[in-house]
């Protein structure tokens, strides 16, 4: 290993040679308390940064065990240093100017909720820290400025390392606050499947946010406040007794008038599967962590799926067991989309009504005289929603606003009224008698997907270059092919979406050998994530900036890859 004193010398010979001598700076230099190493030297000034990594032994950083003692402590505290690194590198950045992106200091750019990221990893046996950054080397054209640059690694950084990186300089207090609010929403969810419930909303909870491209929390927004019928009050270990709403598992029901803050409740509950950072307002918005929400998606390709639950005898004689097409409509998606879901291992669906499929939804009495049932090859989710409950366990939560035929289904109806939710479960049900369901067609036996065995393809050979682009939280391009991904509602940071591309690299080069089912390759996947997030990239010294998707994201990527052979 070289000292910070011979990166010093280097740099004093390569100034104002042409920008390739940056090259010969690539190495691990021993700073005082850590470990600089440039892993990925940029090409020239208007290309990606390069990217360094600091090794902060538990010596220099000296975190207290009992702020990572739990895997959610420790997420948390990672989450913690990205953010005040981030903040002391955003004002380091610009100060020493030149073309391209020459002074830049970056590192992840954190969101509200909390995710494993590559930008920040702990080791919980150690306490040793690993921490990645992106650096724009200066220059002047394509002139180095290594004075720049001597500026930036000697100077700027070690006050960001000092900063973020050493507990010395940190209120305490704020340390111990975040992994006292990890440890109580990980009591949270301990306790959902043990009361019967498969959602939690605290009172006082700020739900809204800030507006449709922030998710920052609404001013002076009404804060949650959970209906006497379904208020329960918990035990946690530092926050002491919370109360709100408990949403049992069974089918609910949420109804009320536009803009009363159905969807609203929906999208807390959809993200309800992180933890979120305090001041967030969703702090103690809890949700059954294999939630998936399902949506119509018209013309996502569909592979090998069976959706034989909701759809069958279609007029072309297709397989609806083994379900193909390259441009689905908007109800065999929303069904593929189940099917795959509940292949996931998904123990709660949430669905909306503005997002659904009609058809797909429900047919009222007066459609089903006019088009027999023996007519219609959809048999609507509102006649199999109790059934995925009653036989297989798995949960619905609806937001209805046009359709009263869910009454008839739903276990509990909890009506938005001016933000704030109403149990009118009693209410709705009686005036559902009034209107009764047509007979409906004999319960589906439970289906099981198909086993799937994905193929590798040549074109992820060994040896062979793969080029990969992330488009923010909609999608990613990989070998030249976009892959959509803007309907998975879920997905929360763009750096997640990185992290599905190199999964889908990363299988095709170690894990597709035609043998292996899907649900056996994410299973690998999530082996080897568990392990080390950065694990999924084929170079260690090029480590990309990832967050760990969830095992559903997983199975839903690799489902809307077009080209995969299955």
């Amino acid at each position: 290993m070289h000292t910070a004193a011979d990166l010093k010398d280097l740099l004093e010979r390569i100034d104002r040679r042409g920008y390739p001598a940056y090259k010969d700076t690539k190495g691990a230099y021993q700073f005082p308390g850590y470990v600089l190493s440039i892993d990925h030297v940029q090409g020239d000034p208007f290309a990606a940064p390069s990217k360094i990594s600091l090794r902060v032994p538990a010596a220099t950083a000296g975190f207290p065990k009992d702020l990572y003692r739990l895997p959610r402590q420790r997420r948390a505290l990672q989450e913690q240093l990205t953010r005040r690194l981030g903040q002391l590198t955003a004002r380091a950045s610009g100060q020493t100017r030149g073309s391209g992106h020459s002074g830049l200091m970056a590192v992840s750019r954190c969101g509200q909720e909390i995710l494993d990221r590559t930008a920040c990893q702990l080791d919980p046996r150690t306490g040793d820290l690993l921490v990645r950054l992106e650096v724009g080397f200066p220059a002047n054209g394509r002139t180095i400025q290594a004075k720049a640059l001597e500026k930036i690694l000697f100077q700027l950084l070690p006050q960001c390392v000092q900063g973020a990186l050493v507990y010395a300089n940190w209120d305490p207090r704020v340390l111990q606050a975040a992994a006292r609010l990890a440890e109580d929403q990980q009591a949270l969810r301990d306790q959902l499947p043990r009361l019967g419930l498969c959602a939690f909303v605290a009172n006082g909870s700020i739900l809204p946010r800030a507006s449709g491209v922030s998710s920052l929390p609404m001013k002076d927004s009404v804060p949650f406040r959970s209906p006497k019928e379904l208020e329960i009050t918990l035990d946690l270990p530092h926050r002491g007794k919370i109360t709100g709403m408990g949403v049992p598992k069974g089918v609910t029901l949420i109804v009320g008038g536009g803009y009363h803050g159905k969807s609203t409740l929906l999208q807390a509950l959809e993200l309800g599967v992180y933890d979120h950072i305090a001041g967030d307002g969703r702090e103690y918005v809890v949700t059954d962590e294999t939630a998936v929400k399902i949506r119509a998606e018209d013309g996502r390709s569909i592979r090998c799926t069976d959706i034989s639950r909701f759809i069958n005898h279609l007029p072309n004689g297709k397989d609806t067991s083994r379900f193909v097409t390259a441009d689905a409509s908007g109800s065999t998606s929303q069904a593929a989309n189940v099917a795959e879901a509940l292949e996931a291992g998904a123990g709660l669906l949430l669905l909306d009504e503005d997002t659904s499929a009609t058809n797909f939804m429900v047919r009222d009495e007066l459609m089903q005289r006019v088009v027999c049932r023996d007519q219609e090859p959809i048999t609507p989710f509102l006649e199999r929603v109790r059934g995925l409950y009653e036989r297989q366990g798995v949960s619905t939560v609806l937001v209805a606003g046009s359709s009263g035929a869910f009454f008839h289904v739903a276990d509990h109806i909890i009506q938005m009224d001016h933000y704030l939710p109403r149990d009118i479960t009693s209410l709705a049900k009686q005036a559902a008698r009034d209107f009764p369901l047509p007979p409906g067609p004999p319960e589906a036996a439970e289906s099981s997907q198909p086993r799937r065995i994905p193929k590798p393809s040549p074109a992820f050979g060994a040896g062979k270059r793969v080029k990969w682009k992330v488009l923010g939280k909609d999608g990613l391009s990989i070998d030249r092919e976009s892959i959509d991904l803007r309907c998975l509602e879920q997905l929360t940071d763009s750096e997640q979406t990185a992290a599905l591309a190199c999964c889908l690299l990363h299988a095709q080069r170690h894990l597709l050998d035609g043998k292996k089912t899907l649900a056996q390759v994410v299973d690998a996947l999530e082996a080897l994530m568990d392990q080390n997030l950065a694990a999924l990239c084929d170079s260690p010294a090029n480590v990309p900036f990832l967050a760990r998707p969830r095992r559903q994201e997983l199975f839903a990527c690799f489902n809307r890859w077009r080209s995969l052979d299955i």
